[in-house]
């Protein structure tokens, strides 16, 4: 299975307890879905994890993975980045809306409104407020991050590898 086929969903953290429970970084929309998707796979698609319970607290996604019941297990997870086969994920709610998945995002190549390329889609982060779209300077030098809004991305071209960026003015030199 390439990795087009399988999507990103979240990733496991420290060890949470001494009964094997760990911090998971859900990337679902509402975090505790992670858990409603049947197993996931890791990175390299031979280990198959299910998650058997999740609850959602104020600081932290905790859950429960089946077959690891103490700390020590659950350290040995940490850092496991938690895959989902695209087959299995929900469809856009309607063609033509606008939701994509992070997956299908990085990579793109980041055009603006003329057409001129600046760069490459690295990563899609969230630190709370809004998605934050990092692409990496085809001229080099430092990323950019930009806030991932309407007006700073106003077209997003799956099939055609490009996403429209618009950039704050004083990086627009």
């Amino acid at each position: 299975m390439g990795e087009q086929d399988r999507v990103l969903v979240g990733e496991i953290g420290a060890a949470q307890g001494l009964k094997g429970e760990v911090r998971l970084r859900s990337y679902t929309q509402a975090p505790a879905d992670i858990a409603g998707y049947g197993p996931l796979e890791d990175e390299s698609g031979a280990r198959s994890i299910e998650i058997e319970r999740v609850r959602v607290t104020p600081k932290a996604v905790i859950a429960r993975i089946k077959g690891v019941t103490t700390r020590e297990a659950a350290e040995a997870l940490t850092r496991t980045k938690l895959y989902l086969p695209r087959a299995k994920m929900p469809a856009a709610e309607a063609p033509g809306a606008d939701e994509w998945y992070v997956a299908d995002l990085v990579g793109l190549k980041a055009v603006s409104p003329q057409g001129d390329e600046i760069g490459t889609v690295v990563a899609i982060h969230n630190f709370g407020a809004s998605d934050i779209v990092e692409v990496s300077s085809a001229a080099g030098g430092e990323n950019l991050l930009v806030a991932f809004t309407e007006t700073t991305v106003p077209e997003v071209d799956i099939e055609g590898g490009r996403l429209v960026l618009v950039p704050p003015e004083e990086l627009a030199e």
